[in-house]
């Protein structure tokens, strides 16, 4: 797919335009409306890709715990057998908890692990069904008060009577700075793994304790711009990191649901590297 269309969707999903305008520029691109509408099914997510069942040995259950002044709501799946184990917080993109977060949750959790979909527009609500939507509120969150909420939510992990204490999460785009947030500002963190998330400002990586793996696209300049900066940081504090960047790939390849983006390829390797972080971390 040409990549100007590709831009032109990662500036529409990310600074955001209106839709009519994102539209309209992609028509101009296209050539003509129908040439744009046949595009578009394989720009936007198809969450029909994401609806696999449920694991025989899982339990999945919605929980709700105390936020930052709000009732925070997430999705839960966790192995069914006894015993404790660690907790990964799944972050996700600035469209909310989609069915694809959920979906990401489920492959944790049959990696063995307490699951948590942490939902961030908990605080209007839940996450609506239109993505403009979402994206809109997620532009509106207090950042303070978000930050504290995930703080939060890994407390929730902690306490929880299957939980061994050990913790971390994995979050993607706006998740993936999340991710960087988190491993700043939580010292009892074991693990971050960030998919093409904007970096932590370098000042903060002393205050890193957790071990970071951090994925990025190779075509991604818009994230990829700090990257210089935030690695120099990392090896001037002796942080215990990997950086990797996937040749040939687009900003969102982990991404299944949307097939103009998806390598399949990366996305495999980026996830295999994740888990065993995971294992080597929270186990």
């Amino acid at each position: 797919m040409d990549q100007r269309i590709i831009d032109l969707f990662d500036e529409y999903t990310h600074r955001p335009l209106r839709r009519d305008e994102f539209l309209g520029r992609l028509v101009k691109l296209t050539g003509t409306l129908a040439a744009a509408m046949a595009i578009l099914p394989l720009l936007e997510s198809n969450y029909a890709r994401a609806a696999a069942p449920l694991r025989a040995d899982l339990v999945e259950e919605e929980v709700s715990y105390p936020g930052d002044g709000v009732t925070m709501k997430a999705y839960l799946v966790r192995p069914k057998a006894e015993g404790k184990r660690g907790g990964v917080i799944v972050i996700h993109e600035n469209r909310g908890l989609t069915p694809h977060i959920k979906d990401v949750t489920r492959r944790v959790a049959e990696a063995g692990y307490n699951a948590l979909g942490v939902d961030a527009l908990s605080v209007f609500g839940g996450t609506p069904a239109n993505e403009d939507e979402a994206r809109t509120k997620i532009g509106q969150l207090d950042k303070a008060q978000n930050l504290r909420n995930y703080l939060l939510s890994f407390d929730y992990l902690r306490k929880r009577s299957d939980a061994n204490g050990k913790t971390g999460c994995v979050g993607f785009c706006w998740g993936g700075a999340m991710a960087n947030q988190l491993a700043v500002n939580d010292p009892q963190l074991n693990a971050a793994v960030a998919f093409y998330g904007m970096q932590a400002d370098p000042a903060d990586v002393p205050k890193i304790k957790a071990r970071l793996l951090l994925n990025y696209a190779e075509t991604d300049e818009r994230v990829n711009a700090g990257l210089p900066a935030y690695e120099a940081a990392l090896k001037a504090a002796g942080t215990q990191y990997e950086l990797f960047i996937y040749p040939g790939t687009q900003h969102a390849f982990h991404n299944d649901t949307s097939a103009a983006r998806y390598n399949e390829a990366a996305a495999k390797l980026a996830w295999e590297r994740t888990l065993k972080v995971f294992k080597e971390t929270l186990t």
